[in-house]
């Protein structure tokens, strides 16, 4: 199904209205199914949606941003797309609020890696917008956004995880991630797990209960 933003997969929820809404965001050469698998064991109120990347990438796949692969400048994310990305996540909750019978005040955005590193830049940028975040395998990029101390951030939950041999985003940069936190006097969760860059099922169960407890 296409929004005016994003193409995006649903999962109704049991209620018919005033839903707790969960948006899942996809990681880099991914797409909207790779997370979707996980609606079917979360709970039953959830509306959930799993949008696609707005960059489609060869031969498959699609990116949040691109991430350049130079010789001479090592590996160099592309943040002018990750901005945009940034706003039109933003957006799309908008859209998703006014188009779906959900709670605009009991939104959840779910990343993996790139799409951690957007709910983060999204949950700084439009507090206001987001309730909890679960940030799998990613990390906090500052030069995404402008935390400032007297915003209101007061409100939001923060889910984030990590694996301990993760060769794809080193643990050492999620690790910064609950020091960020604390600094903003944010509520949160930081947990590792003996894997790579992936989700582990004890991983999964226990985001799972956490969510539960904040829908």
């Amino acid at each position: 199904m296409s929004a005016n933003s994003l193409y995006h997969v649903i999962r109704e929820s049991s209620l018919k209205e005033n839903a707790p809404l969960l948006i899942l965001c996809h990681g880099y050469g991914s797409d909207e199914n790779d997370l979707f698998s996980f609606s079917t064991e979360l709970p039953e109120e959830l509306f959930i949606i799993s949008v696609r990347a707005p960059y489609p990438m060869q031969p498959y796949g699609n990116a949040w941003y691109a991430i350049n692969f130079d010789a001479e400048k090592g590996k160099w994310s592309d943040n002018e797309q990750a901005l945009q990305s940034r706003d039109l996540i933003a957006k799309f909750i908008d859209e998703a609020v006014e188009k779906y019978p959900v709670n605009a005040n009991n939104v959840s955005l779910l990343g993996f890696s790139q799409g951690t590193i957007l709910s983060y830049a999204v949950a700084f940028t439009y507090p206001e917008k987001l309730k909890n975040i679960i940030a799998l395998s990613g990390y906090i990029n500052e030069d995404l956004f402008e935390a400032k101390a007297n915003d209101n951030y007061t409100h939001l939950n923060f889910y984030c995880s990590h694996g301990s041999v993760d060769q794809v985003i080193p643990v050492d940069w999620a690790r910064q991630a609950p020091k960020f936190l604390s600094k903003l006097n944010i509520n949160h969760v930081y947990n590792e797990f003996p894997v790579g860059h992936g989700v582990a099922p004890q991983n999964f169960y226990e985001f799972k209960d956490w969510l539960k407890t904040r829908i």
